[in-house]
């Protein structure tokens, strides 16, 4: 998965996908770019990548890589989650990927910061504490959300 950001009149961003509301799993919700590696031994930064171009066509050349988050597992689906992160211009012009993405939606850290909360959802039955983030009618939660603290704490310093 790749947590694309970017810097805009003083404000670092970050771009989000709004999945589909009719795919099977994770639908509707907000994630990061990424998905599943083509082939088992794919390095993990490759498939951030590619899947980044796939999903919302942002060029894999346009992405200087900085580093990477800690793995984080999902409650639900056992996903376990490989966030990269890479810096970008602003001003890109996104090509959703039409079977999976809904939407491209550009956040700015400073905003998830202000729509904090600690809450506890019941997902499929599972109820999870997880932190949430609103932004307008942005809601993010979960393993993205998780993925968002982790980089928040790291960039506290920046913020």
């Amino acid at each position: 998965m790749l947590v694309p950001l970017y810097l805009d009149a003083g404000d670092l961003h970050a771009v989000f996908t709004r999945r589909r509301d009719d795919l099977r799993r994770h639908a509707g919700e907000i994630s990061f770019p990424g998905g599943r590696q083509d082939e088992p031994d794919e390095d993990l930064r490759v498939t951030a990548l590619r899947e980044s171009e796939e999903e919302i066509g942002l060029p894999r050349e346009d992405v200087e890589l900085i580093g990477a988050l800690p793995p984080v597992g999902t409650f639900v689906t056992g996903y376990k989650i490989h966030p990269f992160v890479g810096i970008i211009r602003s001003g890109h012009r996104w090509t959703p990927q039409p079977k999976e993405v809904e939407e491209i939606l550009e956040l700015s850290l400073r905003a998830l910061v202000d729509g904090y909360e600690s809450k506890r959802l019941l997902r499929k039955g599972v109820p999870i504490k997880t932190p949430t983030y609103t932004v307008g009618e942005s809601f993010v939660w979960g393993a993205t959300a998780r993925i968002v603290q982790e980089l928040l704490e790291r960039l506290r310093p920046v913020l």
